[in-house]
């Protein structure tokens, strides 16, 4: 068990399609970088407004893909685990995914949940729970983007033993998610770290582009900036993480955080919705 981690992120502007151009620009932006673990952006590999499923699977990655590989060897030439957002062909289904990529161990997939917008029409749903894995003796949890409106995730990794939530992202609600990391550091004691993107897309039958908002942190289990990007930054940073502050679940002599909970009284928190409030 680690007492520190080192924690880097890479705040750039994937371009739409060019998996080529894309993983040349993570190598050359993470050159030299010195960390336990980085966070890159949601879809780094291929963009976001992918406009149809045949455009996401014609830049898809899969276990044993070239992409893949040489972002493991990426990984490998740093010493540093690597988290980034890619689409993941697998088994016939496409995910919108985050793989977590460590030296010398097999790579792990979080297959996001929660689909924002158009991202259905693309991408087929997570079909297993998020992740927690080890990284340099921390325990990381992994969420994607939109998983930040749905505060269940970020408890269930917290009490799954994470100790830092990764979130990599391509956010275009206007700061309503760094805001709300905040509070889920807050109330899960953990670290957090969001990595944005920056720049705009626009899909083809749209006349509006989404623009993302950048604005990546890295927050303290207080809720408290550790390391903050501007809107349009393209920008790397490190931070070290004391994981003793998230380690420690007491909010009072008298309080603490998971032994307080009343999970009898919580069942419409997994019940299905049953009074036609799904459509």
């Amino acid at each position: 068990m680690a007492d520190r981690l080192r924690v880097g992120m890479y705040q750039f502007s994937p371009r739409l399609g060019d998996r080529e151009g894309n993983l040349a620009a993570i190598e050359a932006g993470l050159a030299g970088v010195e960390a336990d673990l980085v966070v890159l952006p949601e879809l780094a590999t291929s963009g976001y407004a992918l406009p149809s499923r045949e455009a996401a699977a014609a830049v898809a990655e899969s276990p044993g893909s070239a992409g893949l590989t040489r972002l493991q060897a990426l990984a490998e030439s740093l010493g540093a685990a690597l988290l980034l957002g890619l689409p993941l062909a697998e088994n016939g289904k496409l995910f919108n995914a985050a793989a977590l990529l460590r030296p010398a161990a097999p790579p792990v997939f979080y297959r996001k949940l929660h689909l924002f917008y158009r991202e259905g029409e693309v991408f087929d749903p997570g079909d297993r729970p998020a992740p927690v894995e080890d990284v340099a003796g921390a325990r990381v949890g992994v969420m994607i983007c939109f998983d930040w409106v749905f505060p269940e995730l970020a408890r269930s990794l917290a009490l799954a033993g994470a100790e830092l939530l990764a979130h990599p992202s391509n956010l275009v609600l206007p700061g309503f998610a760094q805001a709300a990391m905040v509070t889920r550091a807050v109330e899960n004691r953990v670290f957090a770290i969001t990595c944005n993107r920056v720049g705009e897309e626009r899909y083809p039958d749209e006349e509006r582009s989404l623009r993302f908002t950048g604005l990546s942190q890295a927050l303290d289990p207080r809720g408290r900036p550790l390391l903050q990007f501007g809107e349009t930054d393209t920008r790397r940073g490190v931070v070290t993480l004391d994981l003793a502050e998230a380690r420690d679940k007491r909010i009072t002599p008298r309080n603490h955080l998971f032994a307080d909970r009343r999970p009898e009284h919580y069942g419409p928190l997994t019940a299905p919705l049953s009074d036609g409030r799904e459509s």
